[in-house]
Formats: structure tokens, C-alpha cells, sequence
């Protein structure tokens, strides 16, 4: 509740806090746009694989031209990592494995990171996360992301004494959008291709938030922070608006569509013959509670909270996320109270490439958001017993057989590098798991209704 003040105590005392960022994209910019006007706070370093570029977008970003000067640009992260310059990281290119690599860089050199790579947090973000507790620093999710913004709600409801049912966020969603291309993305989105190309929107980028994969990535995010798991059978997408949340998201045997309290799930924007939903939540996140108590639940209906038919099930949600735009709270939390803005604890749920279409030995997989296949969200156990190959692992890498359309992939499906050092940290984290677990007795995938 003090950050500012602890900023300016920090201003006074030791001097600006030094940010060094990786990757000037839109998440980067919209986070550089604050930079001006945030005292205390002073990017030194960026490195962007275009340099040039990345200036252009400071100044766009509000920057005036001293502020430019008196920052580094390099395009190699590890040059950032490795400045005198700089306190803490961010990881901002959404690149899987050059985020686990930066990542552990920046534990070797003693300095916070901050993850909005959520794509290099699922692959290898248990074991990262206790390297940097062990180092002594702050590893934490990306506070202005809909991840970190679903684990303080939980955290808010679980203080407060209650029983977190369900947790997630809102998206854009129906079922069609699971076998989206590069090609086809911008159809869905309402634009031209050459009206995405003239604003620098990256294809790729954007269809894996429509074909399903990023909800997947990030709900394996918000389930290793927080304990939450997801259903045997990974994201249903329900439709619901914010009135609907606590009928919807509650158990199927008190009416609702969840597998199971303690649930993560995204709900969609879109009823399935693809009508907007009544007071979606489209951009926000939510967390469902359950009263612990009569008395409790009285409080519900006396304060005004919408419950489900029980009285016992109620919703707190957040209508907006502002993306890069919040991200100094992670960074002022980590550097000023040593503490992150979420982050993970265990290996609970795991997000699995699964074929968008066909898939032909001697095919080369071009990872998430592609041409050939998506991420499927399942819990962690699961994915062991599977050997499922991780999405993020999924660029890059040749099939060895045919895999039908809609089936996940194993490891033993592509070829691969196992010397590459990702590569081994992966699979040093599954062993590790596999052993501290004993047997992982297979969970039976139900379909849903």
C-alpha cells in the first residue's frame, strides 16, 4: 500500500532503481511509455534484436531524446544481464527457451527478474524459481498480466478466509478457433492482414491467444503459483459473464461446469453460436469463493454480491488488465520489498503441443501459435505419464512419426538436441518429479459436457 513512498525512500537514499529490459515489443513499449513519469525508476540497458527499432519505440513510448541517449540498446540479453548497470531483469520476448536461458543468467548475477516470458515460466519455471530463492532474489510474474492479476485475487480471497472454487480470466473463444493459422487469424480479429502488417502485429503472436494456447500456457502459470489445478481434460471454455460467475464456475454436482473446486478455467466472451456474452469479461480475470459459513454468506446477499441459487457461491472479479502499463508494481515490489508478484511453487500443471491438423513424419513443428499445433493445458502428473512434449519445445524440431490431428505429442514423437542445455534442464525437472512423486497414478480424462 506504500510502494510509492518506499520509491521515493529509495530515490532519497540509494539513487533510481536500474532496469535493464529484454524485448522493446508491445508488452516492452506499453511499459517504457511509463518510465517518464515514474520517479525513481530508470532504464538503462535494452536489448532488442533491433536496436535502431527499439529506439524508434522508446520515442514513441513519450521518451524525449536525452532519455534515449542516456541508454544502452544491445541486441544480446546476456549482455544486459551481465551490466553493472542493472538491478533487476525483465524478460520480455515471449521466446520460451531464451527466457529460461535469461533467466538463469540473471540468477547467476544476483539480480531480480521479472517474467512476463509466461511461455519460459511453464517450461521450466519450478526449477528457475528455486534457483532464485536459493541465489536470494526475487523470481515473479509479470504484475499487469492476467496471470499475476488471477494469483492476487486468489491470494486476496484465501487471507480473507475463503475457499477459492474456480480462478481464471476471460478471453475471445470458440471451439473453431483451436485449428487457427497465421493465415487465418486476422478474420477472427476483424482486420486486414496488411492492416495488421502496417501496426507490427506478429501473426503468430496473436493466434496463439485465439487458437487457445496462450490460455492454456497461462492457466498452468496461475495453477504453479498458486495450487489450483486444472481438469483431466485441460480447458472447456465456458461461456459466462461476470453476473454468471458463480453459477457457472462451480462444481458439476451443485449445478455448475467445473470438474472440481480449486479449479483454474477461462471462460469466453462468446456463446457457442458466437453472440457476445451479456457482461463478458473478455479483458479481466475473476475468482470464485465459497462462504465458510452461514453467517458468511448472509454477508453476500447484505453487501451485494451476486451469488449463485446456494447463496454460498459468490465472484470478485477485475473488468480490465493494463498490460505493461502496471508493470512497476513487480519491479518496485521486488526491489523494495523483496517480494514477488506471484510466482511458482511446484510442477502442477503442464501445457502439452497437440496436433492442430494431420501431422506428417519429416514435418518441422513451428511451436506455438503455428501452422501445426497448439497447446492443451493437463495437470503436471499427467503430462508425465504422457511424456508429453511441452509447447514450448515444440519450434524447430522434426517429427519422427505420424500424429492424427487433435492428439498430443510425446517426446519420443521428434527428433531433438539432448544436449541442449534446455533441453536437459526440461527433462531434469520431469526426472525430479517423477521421483518425488513415486507412481503417478493416471488420471481418467471425462469428456466434458
Amino acid at each position: 500500500m506504500n510502494l510509492t513512498q518506499l520509491l521515493q525512500q529509495r530515490l532519497e537514499s540509494e539513487g533510481p532503481i536500474r532496469v535493464g529490459l529484454i524485448g522493446a515489443g508491445k508488452f516492452g513499449s506499453m511499459f517504457l511509455s511509463q518510465v517518464p513519469s515514474t520517479a525513481g525508476l530508470e532504464v538503462t540497458v535494452i536489448a532488442d534484436l533491433d536496436p535502431q527499432q527499439a529506439r524508434v519505440t522508446c520515442g514513441a513510448a513519450g521518451w524525449n531524446a536525452e532519455q534515449v541517449s542516456r541508454t544502452r540498446f544491445v541486441e544480446d540479453g546476456m549482455v544486459l544481464v551481465a551490466a553493472d548497470t542493472v538491478d533487476v531483469v525483465i524478460e520480455a520476448t515471449g521466446h520460451p527457451t531464451a527466457g529460461v536461458a535469461h533467466a538463469q543468467a540473471a540468477v547467476n548475477e544476483g539480480k531480480h527478474i521479472i517474467m512476463v516470458n509466461v511461455e519460459a515460466d511453464v517450461l521450466a519455471g519450478p526449477l528457475l524459481a528455486r534457483k532464485a530463492k536459493s541465489a536470494g532474489i526475487v523470481y515473479s510474474m509479470a504484475y499487469g498480466d492476467q496471470p499475476a492479476l488471477t494469483c492476487e485475487l486468489v491470494d486476496w480471497a484465501r487471507a480473507c478466509g475463503f475457499e477459492v472454487v474456480a480462478a481464471g480470466k476471460g478471453t475471445k473463444y470458440l471451439p473453431s478457433y483451436h485449428t487457427s493459422t497465421p493465415d487465418t487469424v486476422w478474420d477472427h480479429y476483424g482486420i486486414t492482414a496488411e492492416q495488421a502488417t502496417s501496426a507490427r502485429m506478429n501473426s503468430q503472436m496473436f493466434n496463439s491467444f485465439l487458437d487457445g494456447t496462450k490460455s492454456a500456457i497461462e492457466m498452468a502459470a496461475i495453477a504453479d503459483a498458486t495450487g489450483l489445478t486444472s481438469a483431466p481434460y485441460g480447458l472447456i471454455f465456458p461461456p459466462c459473464g461476470t453476473d454468471d460467475l458463480p453459477h457457472v464456475m462451480r462444481p458439476r454436482d451443485t449445478g455448475g461446469q467445473l470438474h472440481h473446486k480449486g479449479q483454474v478455467e477461462v471462460i469466453s466472451s462468446l456463446e457457442r453460436d458466437g453472440r457476445p456474452v451479456h457482461r463478458d469479461l473478455r479483458w479481466g480475470v475473476y475468482v470464485v469463493l465459497e462462504a465458510p459459513n452461514d453467517y458468511a454468506a448472509e454477508c453476500f446477499r447484505q453487501y451485494g454480491l451476486i451469488t449463485d441459487d446456494t447463496g454460498r457461491y459468490a465472484a470478485m472479479y477485475k473488468p480490465y488488465h493494463l498490460i505493461g502499463l502496471e508493470l512497476n508494481i513487480s519491479i518496485l515490489s521486488a526491489v523494495l520489498r523483496n517480494e514477488p508478484t506471484g510466482c511458482v511453487t511446484n510442477f502442477r500443471a503442464d501445457v502439452v503441443a497437440t496436433a492442430k491438423r494431420d501431422l506428417s513424419a519429416g514435418e518441422v513443428l513451428d511451436g506455438e501459435g503455428g501452422f501445426t499445433v497448439r497447446g492443451r493445458l493437463m495437470p503436471a502428473c499427467d503430462s508425465l505419464q504422457l511424456h508429453g512434449l511441452p509447447i514450448g519445445l515444440a519450434s524447430g524440431v522434426k517429427l519422427t512419426r505420424h500424429v492424427p490431428e487433435g492428439q498430443s505429442l510425446c517426446w519420443h514423437d521428434i527428433s531433438i538436441d539432448d544436449t541442449n542445455e534446455i533441453v536437459r534442464l526440461r527433462r531434469s525437472m520431469e526426472r525430479s518429479c517423477r521421483t518425488e512423486w513415486n507412481i503417478c497414478e493416471p488420471v481418467v480424462a471425462v469428456p466434458p459436457v
